[in-house]
């Protein structure tokens, strides 16, 4: 039986969208976000284009969103200061279509267990690195959400407990210590973006390398933790900074060395995601077939 559903991500500068069909992305688009409420519509927009890029019909839509979703998946029911009109909006009764909403670093996991790098394991853990750090987390093969749908929230724990509080009021949290969120305030006004620090890395600059690889320590810190707390089959690694490649996971894996508690040698993988932009409505559309 043919499976066809619209995966569409809510974020803050773009909306993404595709067509899965049979397990392949077979579309894709990309609106802007929009100012103010204006994202409502533009979704809107990219499931009305997709569907009648897949031929019509009464497809379901997965929405993959940041902030907590209502248990029902109906909408997102907590995401305070960002999207103003997102909390509590029911995206079935607007589009006039089945639609289930997840938050988006659990999309992306999503994504990754069934049709990415994670594929066939059934206890997996995402960490999603860009402007801040989100993450997810899957037992059994199905995502643990927890008691109010916050579990997984990695980007909030502590790594450093005299560090600055970020902006759930965690001190020291890996958000804080990675995230592009807070990298002009940890380069003292040197740098404004990841990248920016990237390539001063890569020109030898060595305060930039230092900065650097004091985040990665962090993370490496921060990834063993996870492994001995979940001790998962695999942790995936996704997001914008993933994509720096081997200036992020060659130290990072050399970190691990040190820090990874490995009884009998074994340790746990450490993958980067498959997928990059289109992580979340890959996994939302999934999310869709299989809710």
């Amino acid at each position: 039986m043919e499976q066809t559903a619209i995966g569409i991500d809510l974020g803050g500068t773009r909306i993404k969208g595709l067509i899965l069909k049979d397990g392949v992305v077979t579309d894709w688009l990309y609106f802007p976000t929009g100012e103010g409420n204006e994202f409502i519509s533009s979704v809107k927009e990219a499931a009305g284009q997709l569907i009648q890029k897949a031929g019509g019909g009464n497809y379901s839509v997965g929405i993959a969103a940041p902030g907590i979703a209502s248990p029902d998946h109906s909408s997102i029911a907590y995401m305070p200061g960002r999207l103003p009109g997102l909390e509590n909006f029911n995206w079935s009764s607007y589009l006039g279509l089945k639609t289930v909403v997840l938050n988006d670093a659990v999309c992306a996991l999503m994504a990754e267990s069934r049709l990415g790098v994670a594929t066939g394991l059934s206890d997996v853990v995402l960490l999603t690195l860009g402007t801040g750090v989100g993450g997810a987390i899957m037992i059994g093969g199905k995502p643990h959400l927890g008691s109010i749908q916050k579990a997984g929230h990695w980007g909030h724990t502590t790594v450093a407990s005299e560090g600055f509080a970020d902006v759930t009021g965690m001190p020291g949290s890996i958000e804080e210590a990675i995230g592009n969120v807070s990298i002009e305030r940890r380069s003292h006004g040197q740098f404004n973006s990841t990248q920016a620090l990237l390539d001063a890395a890569a020109e030898n600059d060595p305060f930039a390398q230092w900065l650097w690889l004091n985040s990665v320590q962090k993370l490496a810190v921060h990834i063993a933790g996870i492994s001995n707390a979940l001790s998962p089959e695999a942790i995936v690694v996704g997001g914008g900074i993933a994509q720096a490649g081997e200036i992020l996971f060659t130290p990072l894996n050399r970190f691990l060395q040190l820090y990874e508690w490995r009884p009998g040698g074994k340790s746990v993988p450490v993958l980067k995601a498959k997928f990059s932009d289109l992580a979340g409505a890959a996994g939302a559309a999934v999310f869709a077939l299989e809710h």
